[in-house]
């Protein structure tokens, strides 16, 4: 069996990063993925598709990424059921993001390192903290 998804996309907010009682990271983020023909009024559509990263991932996403950033997610689908608050069963779909590699050239925002464009967080796991980026 396989569950595997990769999207290329930009986000449409920046990501929210917070932390489980435990102490883990988690960030969440939602990724604007165009469709790849037009439809009758030969306009794009586009899917807003949401996605979740744990731990180191998600302090990278959280701590470099900005609305509006081109990056590819390669991950899993996650299908979860929750009860809403007027008692009704829901499901929701989301991207368990494994990889994230951010795919155009950071703009500067005041107090916010930049990253290289396209690096990934599998690289990122073995520079130094010191780095100026």
């Amino acid at each position: 069996m396989m569950n595997r998804i990769i999207l290329i996309g930009r986000l449409t907010r920046d990501p929210e990063l917070r932390y489980t009682p435990q102490g883990v990271a988690v960030t969440g983020f939602t990724l604007a993925v165009d469709r790849p023909f037009t439809n009758a009024q030969g306009e794009r559509e586009a899917d807003f598709i949401d996605c979740v990263a744990w731990r180191k991932l998600a302090e990278t996403v959280g701590n470099h990424l900005h609305k509006g950033r081109l990056v590819a997610v390669e991950g899993r689908l996650q299908i979860r059921s929750y009860e809403a608050s007027d008692g009704s069963k829901r499901r929701a779909a989301e991207v368990i993001a494994e990889s994230v590699r951010f795919l155009d050239a950071p703009k500067e925002k005041a107090g916010a390192p930049l990253v290289p464009p396209s690096l990934d967080v599998e690289e990122m796991e073995g520079l130094p903290d010191d780095l100026p980026f």
